[in-house]
Order: C-alpha cells, then sequence, then structure tokens
C-alpha cells in the first residue's frame, strides 16, 4: 500500500493489488474518521467518500489537484516494477 503524501490530516495512498485487471488511476485518502476514492482517469471525480461533509470533500479534491503530478509519478514508477 504505497503512501504517496500526507497532508492536513490525511494519508493519501493507492492498493498494489487492486482490481483484476487494475482499476483505472486513483487514490484513497483516509484520515480523521473518513475516507474518500478519487479517480484520476479518465478525469478527475469522486468515486465514494465516507462520512466527509461537502466542504471536506471539496478541500481533499483540491489537496488532490495539486499533487496530480506526484501521485502520477508515484503511481506510474510502482506499477512499471
Amino acid at each position: 500500500m504505497p503512501v504517496v503524501f500526507r497532508e492536513a490530516g490525511y494519508k493519501v495512498f493507492f492498493y498494489s493489488n487492486e482490481g483484476d485487471p487494475r482499476e483505472p488511476m486513483h487514490v484513497h485518502v483516509r484520515g480523521k474518521g473518513v475516507d474518500a476514492k478519487i479517480w484520476l482517469e479518465p478525469v478527475l471525480s469522486v468515486h465514494e467518500s465516507y462520512g466527509m461533509n461537502s466542504k471536506e470533500l471539496a478541500n481533499v479534491v483540491r489537496m488532490i489537484e495539486r499533487r496530480i503530478k506526484l501521485i502520477e509519478s508515484v503511481w506510474h514508477e510502482h506499477f512499471s516494477n
């Protein structure tokens, strides 16, 4: 379970074995008793969230947008091995 980064009390990560075939690029965001799954492909979108109000979710999406290049880099590096 590679952790891409931590910010504002959230851990942003993905699973190494999620889906067969592998799901499109996405991350899980967990912290503060809540979690969400955010697709990066084909477009940045919320797949699911549990316990997040709309303000928290909007903040998480902005956090992902700011670091999308980092996420893509870590994803490609991890799955190219």
